[in-house]
């Protein structure tokens, strides 16, 4: 019988090549985003029903998963991936943008994924695919707020590991490091400065051309759709999937390094001594 996947954020990145990936693999695709009417290519695929999403407004949660049940019978697999990041110095970050990283990331995630585990546990079955990073295992300056929103997304997912196992539900989680997507253009456009902060200045120009040269050969997100479809199908309970040279060489030292190994290690790999 064809599976049937529900992707959050799907208009461009990393959702939108899985989305493509998973129906060119046979699979029926719920393609969800903020504005679908500006949607064309998704459209062209009979298996891809592209419907309204807002992950901070649980009416439209709702309402595509009910959409999608009717549409395909059932839904065996959840990708959370929409989110973005908020960059910049975290003194330099409204109270407005701090809410708004957490409201988005860590609070929309969890409504998407609370409002589909009836639907699971009454299947005895489905599986729940996270879109992590990186910096959800490792702390980066400039990134504070990103990584925080991430940390909490592992800490929790890694609970519901063993909290949905217990439903026969799974829960993966996808770590990549720098991919080529406009995640970093909207980044940017996002980035908390404060004119008054001179005292980082020095530090942000050399960080900032350190941060650049560390993601050199970023991967694409093609590839990180690979490792999705790769965690969806490989018929493990595996929780986490690295993904990345970058991504690679941090979470090994975080893992393997003694603390004070690691700290030194991250602080000579950042130059700031």
């Amino acid at each position: 019988m064809t599976k049937t996947i529900l992707i959050t954020g799907t208009s461009k990145g990393i959702g939108r090549d899985a989305a493509f990936l998973f129906a060119k693999n046979g699979w029926n695709v719920v393609a969800t985003m903020r504005e679908p009417e500006k949607e064309s290519e998704l459209n062209e695929f009979a298996d891809i029903v592209v419907t309204k999403l807002d992950i901070t407004n649980e009416k439209t949660i709702v309402d595509t998963i009910s959409t999608a049940i009717n549409h395909f019978g059932k839904i065996d697999v959840l990708l959370n991936n929409a989110a973005y990041g908020q960059f910049g110095l975290f003194e330099a970050l409204t109270s407005q943008q701090i809410e708004e990283q957490f409201k988005i990331n860590v609070f929309g995630t969890m409504n998407v994924t609370r409002a589909i585990l009836p639907h699971f546990r009454q299947n005895n079955a489905g599986m729940i695919v996270n879109l992590s990073s990186a910096a959800g295992r490792i702390g980066m300056p400039l990134v504070s707020m990103y990584a925080a929103s991430k940390f909490a997304i592992e800490g929790f997912f890694e609970s519901l590991y063993y909290e949905l196992l217990s439903q026969n539900i799974q829960v993966k989680l996808i770590e990549p490091g720098g991919v080529l997507t406009t995640f970093h253009k909207t980044a940017e456009e996002k980035y908390a400065l404060k004119e008054s902060l001179t005292d980082y200045n020095s530090f942000i120009q050399k960080f900032t051309l350190k941060f650049e040269k560390m993601h050199e050969g970023m991967i694409l997100s093609e590839e990180v759709a690979k490792t999705i479809y790769q965690a969806t199908t490989d018929g493990t309970n595996q929780l986490r999937y690295i993904i990345g040279n970058d991504a690679t060489s941090w979470i090994g030292a975080r893992t393997n390094l003694k603390e004070s190994e690691y700290i030194d290690f991250m602080t000579e790999l950042y130059e700031l001594k």
